[in-house]
């Protein structure tokens, strides 16, 4: 059975850095792109980074770029975000996100398995 499962969630205030990570068990992690997506309330959900199999191409949208740091571990089978500076317009629901392929793409459609999401909320 195929689950991700995100973590690493919570209240911060503006500034506090904190790392969210999603556990992906029941299938052969490194053959995977996996990516991060939120959903903020009453808005569409949107991408902010992705990672391809190896860790050498990696994308992020333009408002978490020199912020946010997405990385992989495939012996653990796990997919970080490491968020630096959050500010209040980060706050949202975070999911991660698996692709049977290696490359990265943005698109939410790209993407086979979903995790349930972790909630970030950042206080200003």
């Amino acid at each position: 059975q195929v689950q991700q499962v995100e973590s690493g969630g919570g209240l911060v205030q503006a500034g506090e850095s904190l790392r969210l990570s999603c556990a992906v068990s029941g299938r052969t992690f490194s053959l995977y792109a996996m990516g991060w997506f939120r959903q903020a309330p009453g808005k569409k959900r949107e991408f902010v980074a992705a990672i391809n199999w190896s860790g050498d191409s990696i994308q992020y949208t333009d408002s978490v770029k020199g912020r946010f740091t997405i990385s992989r571990d495939n012996a653990k089978s796990t997919v970080y975000l490491q968020m630096n500076s959050p500010n209040a317009e980060d706050t949202a629901v975070y999911f991660c996100a698996s692709r049977r392929f290696s490359e990265v793409v943005r698109s939410a459609s790209g993407y086979d398995y979903w995790g349930q999401g972790t909630q970030v909320t950042v206080s200003s």
